[in-house]
């Protein structure tokens, strides 16, 4: 049966694995575990899914307010064409109305938003709108919740908003298993070649089988190093372990050992887990400490077959210095779904490599991850307007 409506996602694995509750399923067969784990995720998804398709009430119901004008409810500027669930949502309610930037391909203008955000009570964005001194300026004192579509937050000025009082809310785990599928997809594509072997295919280069060439790097028998361990971290390493992984490791800011018995991962040193890794994969959020740690210091350590795969945000990587190391043979190749600026422009110099595979941030790109993303999105808006926990709430 499924978790417990009053359990938020993931809270049943959580519980059942926390410090005070020691998962001895993991003692005896850390198959059933694993299990387990993708269970609760299941159903705690399958829980969001149906919170989703359900319109909030407001108290009372909304039988008691057929009569209030459209005029009285609050507004709410929606600054994308976010998926349909998600408007949806907003739409059956009869809490909100809201205007929103009808378009999925072209970002609202800067000029436009401030001019649509002035007045509003809430704000739904995503992770191309700026939200700042300005913006918040803009909108004035009536806005007291912003909803984003995406689980980094480092688009927002997270002091003004603490400081003006405004809420926030997010939509992180609905996103970990796309994301984990897509890393693993970019890094095999990365370290077996495949973007150069389908090139080559296409363009008459495949000529008569020879013994090295297009030869990449295979998991079996590697060591995968991850850096900041999350949910999504050790999402991916469940779907690595099959490849015949022989050991994973981790660097943290300090050791997440309830996390990396799941994988049964060893905690080590930032340097350590450059020298040791043959793939390291970036999962860690972008932060002050955390921008451009992937720079020169860390390519020079790591080992001249190994591979390197981002799928966190641009803003951890030093670009000149992953072009260095990877033009130079420090390191033997690099996969991207995110880098700085998005887009990258096409006279980038990594784009000229053929050691380096880029994407265009599609981590969470499913119709279904973009969906449960949009509603997650507006259940929280809504559940902020009304003054009640959110389901994902950032506490600033």
């Amino acid at each position: 049966q499924e978790p417990p409506p009053e359990l938020e996602p993931n809270d049943t694995h959580n519980r059942l694995c926390s410090p005070k509750h020691h998962c001895h399923l993991s003692d005896t067969c850390p198959q059933i575990h694993s299990h387990l784990a993708m269970w609760c995720s299941r159903m705690a998804l399958r829980r969001l899914q149906q919170v989703a398709v359900t319109p909030l009430n407001m108290a009372g119901g909304l039988t008691s307010n057929v009569q209030r004008e459209m005029s009285t409810l609050p507004r709410v500027y929606i600054t994308r064409q976010i998926p349909p669930e998600g408007l949806k949502i907003l739409r059956e309610s009869g809490q909100v109305q809201f205007e929103l930037w009808d378009s999925d391909d072209v970002p609202v203008p800067r000029k436009e938003l401030l001019q649509k955000v002035k007045g509003v009570d809430g704000l739904v964005c995503v992770l191309t709108e700026k939200i700042d001194t300005e913006l918040l300026d803009a909108a004035g004192p009536n806005l007291k919740v912003l909803s984003t579509m995406s689980v980094g937050f480092d688009h927002l000025s997270l002091e003004e908003l603490k400081k003006r009082g405004i809420r926030v809310g997010y939509t992180p785990d609905v996103l970990t298993d796309s994301v984990a599928e897509l890393t693993v997809a970019l890094l095999l594509t990365t370290s077996r070649r495949l973007i150069e072997a389908t090139h080559e295919a296409k363009t008459g280069g495949w000529g008569t089988w020879r013994t090295l060439w297009l030869c990449g790097h295979e998991l079996a028998g590697s060591t995968v190093g991850i850096l900041g361990l999350g949910r999504i971290g050790v999402a991916i390493a469940e779907r690595l372990a099959p490849f015949k992984v022989k050991k994973f490791i981790y660097a943290d800011v300090a050791p997440r050992p309830e996390l990396a018995s799941v994988i049964n991962a060893e905690y080590v040193s930032f340097d350590e887990l450059a020298k040791q890794s043959d793939f390291l994969s970036v999962c860690c959020a972008l932060t002050p400490e955390t921008k451009e740690i992937c720079n020169k210091d860390l390519f020079s350590k790591m080992k001249n077959t190994s591979i390197f795969i981002n799928t966190s945000r641009g803003g951890v990587v030093n670009q000149e210095d992953l072009y260095e190391a990877l033009s130079t043979g420090q390191i033997a190749g690099a996969g991207l779904d995110v880098t700085v600026p998005e887009p990258l422009p096409t006279s980038h110099p990594l784009f000229t490599l053929k050691n380096c595979v880029i994407l265009p941030h599609i981590a969470s790109a499913s119709y279904a991850t973009r969906n449960n993303m949009s509603a997650l999105a507006a259940n929280n808006l809504l559940l902020g307007l009304r003054g009640e926990p959110m389901i994902k709430e950032l506490k600033l």
